[in-house]
């Protein structure tokens, strides 16, 4: 699914060299669930907004579910990521002016080819997946922060991605919303999709299938705990349907 080999990330001023990533390599598999951890500084969110095609990398090479995006233009780039890739971000980034259910459609609004009954189709499904189909006309300011978060999954899931970053998902939510929304992403995991999260907790990492730590910008640890290695067949076995369905 994603194949970074030799990456380098370089910001460059006038005066100062900084070296986000160095020779960063890492494989991900479909349908794998990857933790990336690591301190401040060390390149998590870098290796992130590249993995998400928001920014371009310096040198390497890096290959998204196939295709190289070495080269691309920025609309090329935009293109590939509203095709293949959804975000969660700590922050929700919710349209506070729009109901739930239009923040969901917002992206398939950039999507060729899903014109309106589509759009609102897909953004109807997406909610009942996450439990909220019945929240769909009100304001993201009317509902919980992991309600919010809830919502800001569902508009990733909506486009069908083949890759989910999350980013930090349960960094401003308490204890027990913050478990809620783990168990939602952990729930999309089984039935398929392939997910990066990047997180500061520990905790939350040992809950995925493999913990990549990113130290100096480089991947200087890949563990991978036997307790979680399973197929999908496995997986789905005994699988509980997610709230709302």
């Amino acid at each position: 699914m994603l194949e970074m080999r030799n990456l380098s990330k370089i910001y460059r001023t006038t005066t100062v060299e900084t070296h986000a990533l160095r020779d960063f390599s890492l494989s991900v598999r479909e349908g794998e669930f990857v933790a990336v951890t690591g301190p401040s500084g060390s390149g998590k969110t870098t290796f992130l907004t590249i993995a998400g095609l928001l920014e371009d990398f310096t040198s390497g090479e890096y290959v998204l579910d196939g295709v190289n995006v070495h080269g691309m233009n920025d609309d090329q780039r935009s293109r590939l990521r509203n095709e293949k890739i959804g975000f969660v971000f700590q922050a929700f980034n919710l349209i506070p002016d729009l109901n739930v259910l239009d923040n969901v459609e917002v992206p398939l609004h950039y999507r060729r080819g899903i014109h309106g009954a589509e759009r609102r189709r897909r953004a109807i499904d997406a909610l009942e997946r996450v439990g909220l189909s019945a929240r769909m006309r009100h304001y993201p300011a009317e509902l919980s922060g992991g309600q919010q978060q809830r919502v800001a999954i569902a508009r990733a899931l909506a486009g069908s991605p083949r890759l989910l970053l999350a980013d930090e998902p349960t960094g401003n939510l308490d204890t027990a919303m913050a478990r809620g929304v783990m168990e939602l992403i952990e729930q999309i995991h089984r039935e398929g999709a392939t997910i990066i999260m990047v997180t500061h907790d520990p905790e939350l990492a040992a809950r995925s299938e493999r913990n990549v730590h990113i130290v100096d910008g480089m991947a200087t640890g890949i563990v991978e705990e036997p307790r979680f290695r399973s197929t999908l067949q496995e997986r789905t076995a005994s699988d509980m349907p997610l709230a709302g369905r």
